[in-house]
């Protein structure tokens, strides 16, 4: 697994997903914002591409700059919730009222 401070990570606003390259192509995860929310909508994977190590650690670092800006977090995606099942300490980063 790469480590994840070395993990490029590009703010798409056009297209509204954060990107990684990866060997496979692109990794990407869309979003879309209301008022101080973030919700994380789609994961995007290059085709016969299964490392859930790099989609946990592309995820790791969207819960970074999420924490840096002060959002909210909504995950919409089932994998996207699962990985929070996983990472409690992402929880704080939930709405009042949003449990998983």
């Amino acid at each position: 697994m790469e480590p994840i401070e070395t993990m490029e990570i590009k703010d798409n606003t056009f297209a509204r997903q954060f990107e990684t390259i990866v060997p496979e192509g692109l990794l990407s995860i869309e979003y879309s914002f209301q008022e101080k929310k973030i919700f994380l909508t789609k994961i995007n994977t290059p085709e016969g591409f299964a490392n859930q190590d790099m989609i946990d650690a592309l995820l790791k670092n969207i819960m970074k700059l999420i924490i840096e800006k002060k959002f909210k977090l909504m995950p919409i995606h089932p994998k996207i919730v699962l990985f929070i099942k996983k990472n409690p300490k992402y929880k704080e980063l939930l709405p009042p009222g949003i449990r998983i």
